[in-house]
């Protein structure tokens, strides 16, 4: 057998220790050692805003285009249960409704801007505060529009498909006004009121509607109400009787 020399064993050595690490290499992941990518969070677009209707006057009402189709629209305050009860039922029978929310209840739920649009509804504006803003000065009825405004754009990255003054049916000339320099080329108004914030009742409230809706109505409801919640499947189930597609104000006037 011949004799071993130093450079014959630094060579084996080498040898060895390569195929040790290859071995190592081939048990081991070869991120082991990176941290975890963090979850790639889904994109959202900015709520869409609002458009202007040629041919409809500023207050709108009801629609003009005779299709089969309502808008349920509802006051955005109240218990947030209550409101994503009625947001659930609308979907639920492949309903989508309009919300008008308050300020200063978005301030409390945030989280609800976002469940209003992922549900595929319109939201609006109803003011900071729901005060009478026909009975304020104009600075005051201003800022209760722009105030809200405010909320929606930092939720939403819009500022709200609609609005609606707050404590009345229709604006005043003034708010009006006021709407138009906020950025809403129209005001929505109704011309269906349920009564349901009178909470006379979940039969009650079907009947209200049943007895005045027809194609192109736009109905006045409101979240934070029992009977509301209570009232809408059989509403919903008169409107389908009836061959009437409850859609968002948007689709309504479109």
């Amino acid at each position: 057998m011949g004799r071993v020399t130093s450079t014959d064993r630094r060579g084996a050595l080498r040898i060895g220790t390569g195929l040790a690490l290859t071995s190592l290499a081939g048990c081991a992941p070869a991120e082991s050692s990176r941290a975890p990518r963090p979850a790639r969070q889904p994109h959202r677009a900015p709520a869409p805003g609002p458009r202007g209707f040629p041919g409809l006057p500023v207050q709108i009402a009801h629609s003009p285009r005779g299709r089969p189709e309502v808008a349920l629209t509802f006051h955005g305050q109240g218990d947030p249960r209550t409101a994503r009860a009625v947001l659930a039922e609308a979907e639920r029978a492949g309903a989508r409704v309009t919300v008008l929310a308050v300020g200063t209840w978005l301030d409390a739920h945030p989280k609800l801007a976002r469940r209003v649009l992922d549900g595929g509804h319109d939201l609006g504006n109803h003011t900071l505060n729901h005060r009478d803003i026909n009975a304020l000065p104009e600075r005051a009825a201003y800022a209760e529009i722009t105030g809200c405004a405010d909320r929606l754009r930092r939720l939403t990255g819009g500022i709200g498909n609609w609005f609606r003054p707050s404590r009345a049916q229709r604006a005043s000339p003034l708010v009006a006004r006021l709407a138009r320099r906020a950025g809403y080329p129209h005001v929505l108004s109704y011309d269906v009121d349920s009564l349901d914030f009178t909470s006379p009742g979940a039969a009650a409230v079907t009947r209200t509607v049943a007895a005045e809706v027809r194609a192109g109505s736009v109905v006045s409801l409101h979240f934070g109400y029992a009977d509301t919640v209570a009232a809408l499947p059989a509403v919903l189930d008169e409107l389908h009787r009836r061959g009437l597609r409850a859609v968002t104000t948007t689709e309504l006037l479109t």
